[in-house]
């Protein structure tokens, strides 16, 4: 149950990654503007970032590829974006994606300690290893 549990959790919390680094990817030219009135500097390089991030990431959370150290870098990754894009806390629209990042990156921290279970490419390797 446990085990099933876990895998439930990776394919819910790499969705809105995966979702979110294709849609960046069908409107890159949007997506990089987005990251110009944001202020970042070299916003070809951050959108190329974003897209390893949220689609590199969700994948190998949703795989099972690498999950801890996956975990790790979506979870800075919502604490990030939420300070670059949804830090005026006074609109509660904003205000409502900040703590939905600051939840989704208090997911991961479970996702780190815990792993991916026995549901994911690690865990199999790590079996057709032993055996």
């Amino acid at each position: 149950m446990t085990d099933a549990a876990l895998l439930v959790g990776r394919i819910m919390l790499s969705a809105i990654f995966i979702f979110g680094g294709l849609t960046k990817l069908m409107a890159a030219s949007a997506s990089q503007a987005m990251m110009v009135k944001y202020g970042l500097p070299l916003p070809m390089l951050a959108w190329l970032l974003t897209e390893l991030v949220e689609i590199g990431g969700g994948m190998a959370l949703l795989f099972g590829v690498a999950v801890r150290p996956a975990a790790v870098a979506l979870g800075l990754w919502c604490i990030a974006t939420a300070l670059v894009a949804h830090s005026d806390l006074g609109d509660p629209n904003m205000r409502a994606h900040f703590m939905k990042n600051v939840a989704m990156a208090g997911g991961f921290v479970y996702v780190a300690v815990f792993g991916g279970g026995a549901y994911c490419l690690n865990a199999w390797r790590g079996r057709r290893r032993a055996a």
